[in-house]
């Protein structure tokens, strides 16, 4: 089934659609990854928020962190498929569309992520490559890829 993307600025998501991003990312990254971490860290507002669903249920969601604010460069975060949509390629979907929307709204830059390190290789995938040493994130192996840009 393909996926129906909302795009949008914190402040144009309605309520329930805030309460739907919520919902999916604790169930992702609280309960699934048992991480007890502050998942609301006071980014979201500034941020763009990708949302692709099917059939009215999330299936994945991303958002899109703007430069200065978490990096110096944008940054593609909260990254998930939800459990009920993994392995049918909604993860890809999501990457790709996120990159393509983080290339439209800071056409030239180049975008750094922080990954969980067993997702090293999907995220090579998208052109990003590791430039840090393994660090230590809410119990969870992590690494900094940056992804340059073809504008550079």
């Amino acid at each position: 089934m393909q996926l129906a993307w909302r795009f949008a600025r914190f402040d144009g998501l309605s309520v329930r659609e805030w309460h739907d991003i919520v919902v999916a990312r604790e169930s992702v990254f609280v309960l699934e990854q048992t991480c007890a971490f502050l998942d609301a860290d006071g980014a979201d507002p500034q941020c763009h928020h990708l949302v692709g669903k099917v059939e009215g249920e999330i299936a994945a969601y991303s958002r899109i962190v703007p430069p200065g604010l978490k990096y110096e460069e944008p940054s593609i975060g909260r990254v998930l498929t939800t459990k009920n949509f993994r392995r049918g390629g909604y993860g890809q979907a999501l990457m790709k569309e996120a990159v393509a929307r983080c290339e439209a709204l800071y056409p030239g830059a180049n975008i750094r992520i922080g990954a969980q390190m067993y997702l090293e290789k999907f995220y090579g995938g998208y052109g990003f490559k590791t430039v840090s040493e393994p660090y230590d994130e809410d119990g969870i192996q992590h690494v900094i890829m940056l992804r340059e840009s073809k504008n550079v």
